[in-house]
């Protein structure tokens, strides 16, 4: 039995540049974070020659090709695997929430099968090939963010290169740096969930007119790390958090709703310096920026969601049981 853990994470800008439509012509980046919620796989040997997956539902095939679940079905026919294998995956948060559990589920189960198989594998390949399973194959209107964060795990600026290169590189800033940013941050359930290639897709086609705001967006997650390198005062990060909300918004329709626009100004005007929808948008976590001393009077303005505790990860995709 093989069991694999990969973390789920949150961005806080940049996201939309990580489309090879936008970063094909000129680089993109992204501020994000792993954070202490995962995606656990496992991957066990059965005693016959068919396959059983069991997810939110349960299927059990003789052949790959039946497989209804696109991922599994994917990574199976990717790494040549036929039969004889039973497949379980369990999640902290459910799916389609925003925090990339897609990805994560990939990223994840890939880990296990090549433990499975034997093989080693790296979190840049690891990374790599979940894209090529989910944009390349499986054709999803996402971008390759969520990949590559959920394969390294940390506090990174990832840069995606016109020549489709991947820099991923850790932010350099203090230990009480980053436990003073985990300790800003809230996040809330809006209590609605939703596919975030329904929204990407939007985001997708109107990538050449909104070059302009992706490019700002991107400049602001090279302001973000800065603000974490320079470790002196984090409010500014707040205020960055708020300045490409307000730019995300302009994406594409759907990206936020009257309800969750309600819940944030209620937060800003509570003491909130910042923050966004995390994933896609048109639901799933509402992230916020909220210095300590403020943190009581913002969960009291919003009495109706449900704050979920966490903290960052500092590590990727990784086994945690071989037997």
């Amino acid at each position: 039995m093989i069991i694999s853990r990969t973390p789920f994470r949150i961005s806080f800008a940049g996201g939309g540049s990580d489309f090879p439509e936008f970063f094909l012509q000129a680089p993109g980046a992204v501020l994000s974070t792993a954070i202490d919620k995962y995606m656990f796989i496992m991957v066990t040997r059965r005693f016959d020659h068919t396959i059983r997956v069991s997810y939110s539902r349960t299927e059990t095939v003789q052949t790959v090709d039946e497989i209804e679940h696109p991922l599994v079905r994917e990574t199976l026919r990717h790494l040549g695997l036929t039969n004889g294998l039973e497949i379980v995956s369990i999640a902290d948060i459910p799916a389609r929430t925003g925090l990339g559990s897609s990805s994560s589920f990939t990223v994840g189960l890939l880990h296990a099968l090549y433990t499975h198989k034997g093989q080693y594998v790296s979190a840049e390949r690891l990374a790599a090939e979940a894209c090529h399973i989910e944009i390349d194959v499986l054709k999803e209107p996402i971008g390759k963010q969520d990949q590559y964060i959920a394969g390294y795990g940390g506090l990174q600026l990832i840069q995606f290169n016109p020549d489709e290169t991947v820099f991923v590189d850790p932010v350099i800033c203090s230990p009480q740096t980053k436990t003073e940013l985990g300790a800003n941050l809230m996040m809330f359930w809006t209590g609605t969930s939703r596919r975030a290639a329904d929204v990407l897709e939007g985001q997708r086609r109107r990538i050449d007119e909104n070059r302009g705001v992706l490019g700002e967006l991107r400049d602001i997650s090279f302001r973000m790390r800065d603000v974490l390198v320079r470790g002196t005062t984090l409010s500014g990060f707040g205020g960055l958090l708020h300045e490409a909300w307000l730019l995300k918004r302009r994406l594409a329709d759907g990206i936020t709703n009257p309800s969750v626009d309600a819940c944030y100004e209620r937060a800003r005007k509570a003491g909130a310096l910042g923050g966004k929808l995390v994933g896609a948008g048109a639901g799933g976590f509402l992230m916020l920026f909220v210095e300590r001393q403020n943190q009581s009077a913002v969960r009291a303005a919003l009495p109706e969601l449900r704050e979920l505790p966490f903290g960052l990860e500092a590590q990727g995709s990784k086994i945690v049981y071989v037997a």
